[in-house]
């Protein structure tokens, strides 16, 4: 398995869903978690390092620039390090586009999109300075195939894609990969709050059979954030099943 020890890894939305199962992987790795997120993580972070793995939650808003610079700060101070960046920070504000307010979709942007300038803003200068680092942000499956009522989050998934493929082109020269995952059907808390009939119907539509977990995303991540995917820049890997095959 690609190992992470001796690094530093932040994140984002590390409190729930896919990524608590990105920290439970990256710490089983090897990595030192800063799990991060504006819910309480304190509970997810606890059970981890009961079962072994090096991990501290921050509160942190990732759309705040003072927030993450100075979680940033505190980790630089502690670890003197920060190897890897984890955009997975998220959320949805669903409604059909005639119906859409103004705050539903600037809200989403602001989290989605707006996070990832803020998050790299802050750590680039310390991978820029140690020549090593890994970015790795959430797309999403909607980024390409849309969905109704989410106008907003398919807009501003696919805006990662155009982030990252972008940003990888300036930091490459520093020893910076800059990736993406496009997840699937995650069982997750924004899944489980599309109805069941739903949901069942695209099991139905996956070459596996089943809905992803939270630790096949961690696993993804893994390969992305390791050494190994040293000449891995700019892409977006699909992971979801086959429904949606690249």
């Amino acid at each position: 398995m690609f190992r992470l020890d001796g690094q530093v890894a932040i994140v984002t939305g590390g409190a729930n869903g896919i990524g608590v199962g990105i920290c439970e992987v990256f710490t089983k790795a090897g990595a030192t978690v800063a799990c991060w997120d504006i819910a309480d993580g304190q509970a997810v972070a606890d059970r981890i390092a009961a079962n072994g793995g090096t991990i501290f939650y921050q509160k942190v808003n990732v759309t705040s620039k003072e927030s993450v610079e100075t979680a940033v700060a505190e980790i630089m101070d502690k670890h003197g390090r920060i190897d890897i960046l984890i955009n997975n920070a998220g959320i949805i504000r669903d409604k059909s586009f005639m119906k859409m307010t103004e705050d539903q979709w600037d809200s989403v942007m602001t989290v989605n999109v707006k996070s990832l300038f803020v998050t790299s803003k802050a750590v680039l200068p310390h991978m820029i300075a140690a020549q090593y680092g890994r970015i790795v942000s959430a797309s999403s499956i909607n980024a390409m195939n849309g969905a109704y009522g989410q106008t907003n989050y398919s807009a501003s998934k696919a805006a990662i894609q155009g982030f990252t493929r972008s940003l990888c082109r300036e930091v490459g020269k520093h020893g910076i990969t800059v990736n993406c995952v496009a997840p699937g059907y995650i069982k997750s808390a924004m899944t489980e709050s599309i109805p069941a009939e739903v949901v069942a119907g695209a099991i139905k539509q996956i070459p596996v059979r089943r809905i992803g977990l939270p630790e096949d995303m961690g696993y993804a991540y893994l390969y992305l954030s390791s050494k190994e995917a040293g000449f891995v820049n700019g892409i977006t890997l699909h992971a979801n099943g086959g429904i949606y095959p690249i």
